[in-house]
């Protein structure tokens, strides 16, 4: 059996970084979420958020946006995000749900979405890969 003291430790401090994100920004159900979304899934490298909320901009009728990225994924990019549950949350939401592969061509090919994504995604557990 492999030793995953290290790897254990790291996401212990990717966790305190998030709660030290949440606790700086007030979002608390966000943060929430995020914490759940990550004990639960333990395959996500990186969890976040973008547009409106991101930006900072949101009003009324504004929708959550989610990404996340895991590190493989047997399901279709288009049902991925159905596994998530985003109900908790005090708004709507939407999740994106890339795997690591996924991601880093997504940025290699350098697309507008892909700039906006890089540019503007609040990252609250983890960090995307490069």
């Amino acid at each position: 059996m492999a030793n995953r003291a290290r790897d254990w430790f790291a996401q212990a401090e990717r966790d305190l970084e998030h709660a030290q994100h949440a606790r700086r920004d007030l979002s608390h159900e966000w943060s929430c979420f995020a914490c759940q979304q990550a004990a639960a899934r333990p395959e996500a490298l990186a969890i976040g958020c973008f547009g409106s909320y991101a930006r900072r901009d949101s009003g009324p009728g504004s929708d959550l946006d989610l990404v996340a990225i895991v590190r493989a994924s047997d399901r279709p990019f288009v049902e991925r995000g159905s596994d998530w549950e985003l109900r908790g949350l005090p708004v709507p939401a939407e999740i994106l749900v890339y795997t690591e592969n996924e991601w880093q061509r997504f940025q290699a090919e350098g697309g507008r979405f892909a700039q906006a994504l890089s540019h503007e995604s609040v990252w609250m557990i983890g960090r995307p890969p490069t």
